[in-house]
């Protein structure tokens, strides 16, 4: 793997364990897609780092259970205006 994803790769997750960002938004904060960070954050980083995949991976199921909440209260804030 190059050196420049693998820098990327444990940037991204000491970010998203830092702040707790969602996909979206670190996709934008480092100038990749959201497949580019999914991609990092769920394959590539299992590669380089297992115990920093644990604590990503908790963060990332975090998102995932919580995403429909997150359109409701959107979607809600969006007619109310």
């Amino acid at each position: 793997m190059n050196k420049n994803i693998i820098k990327r790769v444990i940037e991204e997750a000491n970010y998203i364990i830092k702040t707790n960002s969602t996909v979206r938004e670190m996709a934008s904060i480092f100038n990749v897609s959201k497949s580019t960070v999914h991609k990092d954050l769920h394959e590539r980083l299992l590669d380089i780092d297992n115990k920093l995949y644990l604590e990503v991976e908790k963060i990332l199921k975090y998102h995932t259970d919580v995403r429909h909440i997150r359109g409701g209260q959107s979607t809600k804030r969006k007619y109310l205006m």
